[in-house]
């Protein structure tokens, strides 16, 4: 297994970049990477939605399921997917920064395991999660700069 982690700080409050990154259809709008997402089960999202992914991974396009198994709003979200016997969990952790009020600590950690088959992938597919899991913050940080602290899902 391999984990990797990065955190950055969100200029808005925590239930609003929760609402923002909770939302399967757009994942593509925050997650690197991402070329399209759309949810594949009716209702509100909580443990057990799901949802259709496409992305881009070392030049190649992965198409994968997502279920979500865990979903404690407005501080916790993890995403499990596999495709081609490599698993990935996405952990969002989000607490208010301290002494800000309205700004978000987010850390995103992926870990990823192979069977005993795909185990050799576990090290590549850790390296680029790392540089997209960089990028997808820096989106999320964009976004709600750009936003002004506004609810922008």
């Amino acid at each position: 297994m391999q984990h990797v982690e990065r955190s950055a700080r969100i200029p808005a409050p925590r239930e609003a970049v929760f609402a923002f990154l909770s939302d399967l259809d757009h994942l593509a709008d925050w997650q690197s990477g991402v070329v399209s997402a759309r949810r594949t089960s009716p209702g509100p999202i909580d443990v057990g939605a799901t949802a259709h992914l496409v992305r881009e991974l070392m030049g190649q396009r992965i198409e994968a399921p997502l279920t979500v198994t865990v979903h404690e709003p407005p501080a916790r979200l993890v995403i499990d997917s596999e495709t081609g016997g490599v698993r990935a969990t996405a952990t969002l952790d989000l607490a208010a920064a301290p002494g800000t009020g309205d700004e978000t600590d987010l850390t995103f950690a992926m870990e990823i395991r192979g069977s005993l088959v795909t185990r050799f992938l576990e090290g590549i597919v850790a390296n680029a999660a790392g540089a997209d899991i960089e990028a997808s913050l820096a989106r999320v940080r964009a976004r709600f700069a750009e936003a002004g602290h506004a609810d922008v899902a």
